[in-house]
C-alpha cells in the first residue's frame, strides 16, 4: 500500500480507532461549527486566508491557486515544525479537508512524503456528514431497550441519569450534549449551545458506542433542546418504544433542587425576568410581572415553586401523555430530595437484575 493513500469513507468511519489521529485542515471556524470525533486543527488556511482566496477565485482562479499555495505550504512547514516534530515514523494519521480535496491532500502528501502512514478521507467532511445523518436515522431503531425517565420539573431526573451513569448504566445524555436544560431558564452559564451539527455528531459517537440489547437510559426531551432538534428517529424510538420511569419527589424538595440547579440567577435577576417576558404569552402578562417581581425582590423558592405549579407542572404532563406511548404504565421511582446518596441508591436499586 503506498504513502498518500485515499481511503474510503466507509472504511475510514466503520472504525475511526484504527488511526493513531484525526487531523482536520479546514478554517478554524468551520472545524467550530463541528468536526469529526476526537479531531486536531490543523488549518491549511485560516479564515482570513480562506476568504481572500475564495474572494480571488472568482475573479482569476489561476491567481488564487498561486496565492493559496504558497499559503497553504508556509501554514503546513508551521504545523510539521511545531506538532509533527516529536511524532513515531509509524503513527497513522486520518487527514480530511470540506470534500477530501486540494486541501487535505496537500497536507497528506506532505506528511506520506515524511514517511508516516497517513491517510485523506475520500469525500472529506461531506462524506462524514453525510453518514453521520444516515446513522442518526438507522442507529436509534435499534435501541429497543429504551428506559425514559419522566417527571415533573426538578425531581431529579437529569442527576438520576448522571447517577446511573456512575454506577456503569448505558445512559444518553441529550441534555449534556446539547448544553442546555431544555426549559426556557435552561441555558447554561457561561456555556453557549454547540451547533446542530455539531450536536448530531455527538449523538452519532454516543449511539454508536452503545450496545442495543442492553438498558439505555435517557431523559424525557421535547423535540427541541434549546435550539437544538433532537433527531426525529431518535425521539420517535423514545416515544413509540420507551419504557418509562416516572421519578417523583416531594415539592420542597423540588424546589431545593431548582435552587441550587438555577442558582446562578440569584447575580442576574433582571437576566432571569428578561426570559420570563418569553412566557406572557402562554401565561398572561400579569402573572408573568408577579414572577417578576418576586425574583426581583428575592424571593427565590417562592418563584421556583409558582413556577412548577403554574406553568411547568401543567404544560409537561399535558405533553407527555400526548408523546409518550408506554406513559400509563411507567413504574414510580420516589426521591426524597436531591441527596446524592439516595440518588445512588436508586440508581442501584434500578440496575438489580429482575
Amino acid at each position: 500500500m503506498s504513502l498518500g493513500y485515499l481511503i474510503k469513507a466507509e472504511e475510514a468511519l466503520a472504525d475511526l480507532a484504527q488511526f493513531d489521529g484525526i487531523i482536520d485542515v479546514r478554517s478554524p471556524a468551520e472545524f467550530e461549527e463541528d468536526h469529526l470525533p476526537g479531531a486536531l486543527n490543523w488549518p491549511v488556511l485560516d479564515n482570513e486566508e480562506r476568504r481572500i482566496v475564495g474572494t480571488l477565485y472568482k475573479e482569476s482562479p489561476f491567481e488564487a491557486r498561486k496565492l493559496g499555495a504558497a499559503l497553504v505550504a508556509r501554514n503546513i512547514a508551521r504545523h510539521l515544525e511545531e506538532q509533527a516534530q516529536a511524532l513515531p515514523k509509524h503513527w497513522r494519521p486520518l487527514v480530511y479537508c470540506w470534500r477530501g480535496g486540494q486541501r487535505s491532500g496537500a497536507m497528506n502528501w506532505f506528511l506520506g512524503q515524511i514517511g508516516f502512514r497517513s491517510r485523506q478521507l475520500q469525500g472529506g467532511y461531506k462524506a462524514y456528514r453525510a453518514r453521520v445523518r444516515e446513522d442518526l436515522e438507522r442507529l436509534p431503531q435499534a435501541l429497543t431497550s429504551l428506559q425514559v425517565l419522566c417527571g415533573r420539573t426538578g425531581s431529579g431526573k437529569t442527576r438520576l441519569l448522571q447517577a446511573l451513569a456512575a454506577e456503569g448504566a448505558q445512559v444518553l445524555d441529550l441534555e449534556g450534549c446539547a448544553r442546555h436544560r431544555g426549559s426556557v431558564l435552561g441555558a447554561l452559564p457561561g456555556r453557549p449551545q454547540p451547533s446542530q451539527k455539531h450536536f448530531d455528531s455527538q449523538l452519532w459517537t454516543r449511539l454508536r458506542a452503545l450496545d442495543p440489547a442492553q438498558p439505555v437510559y435517557v431523559e424525557s426531551e421535547s423535540r427541541k433542546i434549546g435550539q437544538l432538534r433532537v433527531p426525529e428517529a431518535l425521539h420517535r424510538q423514545m416515544r413509540e418504544a420507551g419504557d418509562c420511569l416516572w421519578v417523583e419527589m416531594p415539592e420542597a424538595g423540588r424546589i431545593e433542587l431548582l435552587l441550587e440547579d438555577y442558582g446562578h440567577f440569584r447575580a442576574e435577576p433582571e437576566a432571569f425576568c428578561t426570559l420570563l417576558d418569553g412566557l406572557v404569552e402562554l401565561r398572561g402578562r400579569e402573572t408573568v410581572k408577579r414572577w417578576q417581581a418576586q425574583a426581583r425582590a428575592g424571593a427565590w423558592a417562592e418563584v421556583f415553586g409558582a413556577l412548577m405549579r403554574e406553568h411547568y407542572d401543567p404544560g409537561y404532563e399535558r405533553s407527555l401523555q400526548g408523546h409518550y406511548r408506554r406513559l400509563a404504565q411507567a413504574r414510580r421511582l420516589a426521591l426524597s430530595g436531591p441527596d446524592e446518596t439516595a440518588l445512588r441508591t436508586l440508581a442501584r436499586e434500578l440496575l438489580q437484575p429482575a
